[in-house]
């Protein structure tokens, strides 16, 4: 894979470019928006990319905002490093079929 690291949301959205092939992952707290403001961010954009979530909290409000808002996935830390990969998998091909 190759890729990119940013210090926050609004970094990210700044200096981007919308790749048709990717996947962010991001956590929900961050400086400035959160992980769960960035989908609609890339939503407002028109930027269909799949978001895969990293929380140390795991709460049943956050996962159903995780589902209810479509983000390709939600994972409590530590992160299982194969169960990320294989989200990894799934969002980017679903992002392209």
């Amino acid at each position: 894979y190759m890729t990119q690291v940013f210090c926050s949301a609004d970094e990210f959205m700044s200096t981007a470019e919308f790749a048709r092939n990717a996947c962010v992952i991001a956590d929900i707290q961050m400086h400035g928006h959160s992980g769960l403001e960035l989908q609609h961010l890339l939503r407002a954009r028109g930027a269909s990319i799949p978001v895969i979530l990293l929380s140390a909290q795991d709460t049943d409000e956050i996962r159903h905002k995780a589902k209810r808002d479509g983000f390709s996935g939600f994972f409590r830390k530590p992160v299982d490093g194969q169960a990320l990969i294989d989200a990894i998998e799934w969002s980017l091909s679903q992002a392209s079929g």
